[in-house]
């Protein structure tokens, strides 16, 4: 029979274990389950009613004891100049004690009435009952506002940016900041309502034209209601977290675990490392930041973190998951630094294969905060001096690894999509100089590889152990999108073949037959778009486009929730400590799911939205520029062309193609001229007028001057565009299905 313990001994626990005070964590703790969770659950509600408690949202504290983070308001100075404060809550018997503010050099000076949170420690025998230390002043994470100034009299209003809020701001005339009418300006709360029930504002930064680049990914925050301001509370969790010691976990201190980023990579989420075995396969090493740690169950940080469900990135700003003391420190593997990660070591053999694995929980410290493009050109015989002692013994093991993982890759045949990346490169003031297409080196293939490999590693681990988890599922595409696919293949003289079951190495054929050819882009881009989008689910489908059973996220739990309930059934699976996934947590698993999928497709239309604004800015002042480019999209009611310089993407509206009536037919995406029988097909190589670029919205209007290097020719039907009045001749039918056979068998 299960021992309930005393009320004395429940209050004794939660002295001993303030940070832990849950009702789940005082169970665990004193071996209660089953039905005598209900004795525990009256025992605690009697210590509330006798004031000897006080629950706090989902935990128990001592009703006479403060937490240990506190939000406490200043009383002001005593006569001998020291500093206190007294807690904003308190249910303890008698009045509240006083507070002993220690304070350092730098820290902002404090008057009565300002509210702080702080860290607490108790104190004996002294006429105060703690001593605080500042976490942060209340009122420097105060709620932002992006909008247009519109002056007024004594000063004016902010008219927010965000279309769902209707709400205005007043802004008092010493509190503009000089910002003109109509500015795109950032301002902050600045108290309560003001006049007329407007509450108040404090411009902090003048953004300037809201047409300007710099305003652009504002904007997009904005309008697609990603969170981009941390909660007081949230950030006081991150601020109070500490470096984790060893601790039971495995020392990992020896491995050679380097990080490969990005050049200008603020985190460091991953590090990876390969050692060579006697059979001539590897142990193959993959850290990830132990995020679980810092982010436990219910906590503020989980929900924030839930709620946003990634990190959004735009080419002058990312919107973080984590607040910067965890992605940027505490959760992120800095070169010689000791971090607490989740490690696994797979074994793999000379063929490629992963033969085995292993998961730890350890401390780890990384060698070398490295870049792709400086390892990259290590290997290619271009050697830095921090490079340099890491070469022979870690650099050139794990493209060793690589070059087996490649044989298992090739018989494995995921889809290779060759799709160029498009990078925004902007200078100091946020315009737009140059758009760029990212190389892709073998030091990206690597580290992409490696994840894959330890993504697999995760979901197999999991599978095998029973566990509850998040898979990341990628279905077979819609027989309709692969006839679709079909249709543009033959329309370059391609071939797709159909009646067999679809895998990815058919695929992959298409693909290498439009390899080098002028159709590549084209055809890899309608190979993307037959694709369904893959999304999160507690059900595994498998992955399609990676032609696997099983996959996870494991490896990025600084920037998605995905991964950090992969990163908690891990823990929870082998027993590593109680920041493991909860019951809780598994009951919510397909409402989270569909929760971060759902926010993953927000991120990905904003980060569109805002390439294409920036693509506008770069191109505003090239209105009239004669440029090349590629269709690639038809609809009734226009066509796009990919422009060859910068990937952009330009419409030419059904009624600029000419003084004919085209007819738009849908199972071949063409358009065909009724008077000349000119074909607009996707793929055809076309050359362009810029006559509109639209940074606002990010829309590119051309006009289409050339077809297949020819001039376009021009019709004699007075109307243009579309009619569902007109109907073609039998003549005209006649002359269209030549023109597609035409177009079949150009090449």
């Amino acid at each position: 029979m299960t021992r309930i313990p005393s009320k004395q001994e429940i209050l004794d626990w939660i002295t001993e274990h303030p940070t832990k005070a849950a009702k789940r964590d005082i169970a665990k703790a004193f071996g209660i389950k089953g039905a005598a969770r209900i004795d525990l659950k009256r025992l605690l509600r009697e210590l509330e009613d006798e004031g000897k408690l006080a629950k706090r949202k989902s935990s128990y504290r001592d009703a006479n004891a403060l937490p240990p983070v506190s939000v406490l308001q200043i009383t002001g100075p005593d006569g001998d100049g020291d500093l206190f404060a007294k807690p904003l809550e308190w249910a303890g018997e008698g009045d509240p004690p006083r507070i002993l503010m220690v304070m350092k050099d730098g820290e902002p000076a404090l008057g009565a009435g300002d509210r702080v949170l702080g860290r607490l420690t108790e104190v004996k025998g002294q006429d105060y009952g703690y001593t605080a230390r500042l976490i942060r002043q209340i009122g420097t994470n105060p709620l932002r506002i992006l909008g247009i100034f519109k002056t007024g009299s004594e000063g004016g209003r902010i008219l927010p940016v965000d279309k769902g809020s209707q709400k205005e701001w007043t802004v008092a005339a010493g509190a503009t900041d000089g910002a003109k009418d109509g500015e795109l300006v950032e301002a902050e709360q600045a108290g309560p309502k003001g006049r007329m029930g407007l509450p108040k504002a404090r411009i902090v930064a003048r953004l300037g034209d809201p047409t300007q680049p710099r305003a652009v990914s504002l904007i997009a925050i904005h309008q697609h209601d990603i969170p981009d301001h941390f909660p007081d509370e949230v950030i006081a969790e991150a601020d109070a977290a500490k470096p984790a010691a060893l601790d039971g976990r495995e020392d990992l201190r020896h491995l050679p675990l380097i990080t490969i980023d990005p050049w200008d990579a603020r985190d460091h989420d991953d590090a990876c490392c390969a050692i060579p075995n006697d059979q001539g396969g590897f142990a193959l090493w993959v850290a990830i930041a132990d995020v679980a740690h810092y982010v436990r169950p219910g906590s503020a940080l989980d929900r924030e973190a839930r709620k946003r469900g990634n990190s959004t990135y735009f080419p002058d700003r990312v919107v973080p998951m984590l607040p910067d003391r965890l992605s940027g420190d505490l959760c992120s593997l800095h070169e010689g630094v000791e971090r607490v990660c989740i490690a696994v070591e797979m074994q793999v053999d000379e063929a490629g294969n992963k033969v085995s694995q292993r998961f730890v929980r350890g401390l780890m410290t990384s060698p070398a905060s490295l870049n792709y493009e400086e390892v990259q050109a290590a290997m290619d015989g271009t050697v830095n001096d921090k490079v340099a002692p890491l070469l022979d013994d870690v650099i050139r093991p794990l493209y060793a690894c690589y070059e087996a993982l490649k044989r298992a890759r090739e018989k494995r045949q995921p889809l290779e999509l060759d799709l160029p990346e498009r990078k925004i490169v902007l200078n100091d003031e946020g315009k737009v100089i140059d758009v760029a297409f990212r190389d892709r080196l073998d030091a990206h293939k690597l580290i992409e590889e490696f994840m894959v490999l330890a993504n697999v590693a995760a979901a197999e681990t999991l599978v095998s152990k029973k566990s509850a988890l998040l898979f990341r599922v990628h279905e077979e595409p819609k027989r309709e999108k692969m006839d679709a696919l079909r249709e543009t293949a033959e329309a370059a003289g391609l071939t797709l073949a159909k009646g067999q079951v679809l895998k990815t190495g058919h695929l992959n054929r298409l693909l290498d037959q439009a390899a080098d050819t002028d159709d590549a882009e084209l055809i890899n881009i309608a190979t993307l778009r037959s694709m369904t989008q893959a999304y999160y689910n507690p059900e595994n489908f498998g992955h399609f486009g990676l032609a696997l059973q099983s996959y996870a996220h494991f490896t990025s739990p600084i920037r998605r929730y995905s991964d950090l309930i992969v990163h908690r059934a891990l823990v929870t699976s082998h027993g590593w400590g109680d920041d493991g996934l909860t019951p809780e947590d598994e009951a919510m698993l397909a409402e989270t799911a569909q929760a971060i999928s759902d926010t993953e497709r927000r991120s990905m239309v904003a980060e569109r939205d805002t390439t294409d604004r920036y693509l506008a800015a770069f191109l505003n002042d090239r209105v009239g520029a004669v440029m090349a480019g590629r269709i690639s999209g038809i609809a009734k009611f226009g066509v796009f062309v990919k422009l060859d310089e910068t990937g952009a993407d330009g419409m030419i509206p059904i009624r600029n193609l000419g003084a004919e009536y085209f007819h738009y037919d849908a199972d071949s995406q063409t358009l065909m001229g009724a008077d000349t029988g000119v074909v607009i097909a996707l793929g055809t190589r076309v050359t362009v007028k810029l006559v509109e670029a639209a940074p606002v919205t990010g829309g590119l209007i051309v006009d289409l001057l050339e077809i297949d290097g020819k001039a376009m020719p021009q019709g004699k039907s007075k109307g243009r565009g579309p009619s569902p009045r007109r109907k073609m001749s039998k003549g005209k039918k006649k002359a269209a299905k030549t023109a597609r056979k035409v177009k079949r068998t150009r090449k």
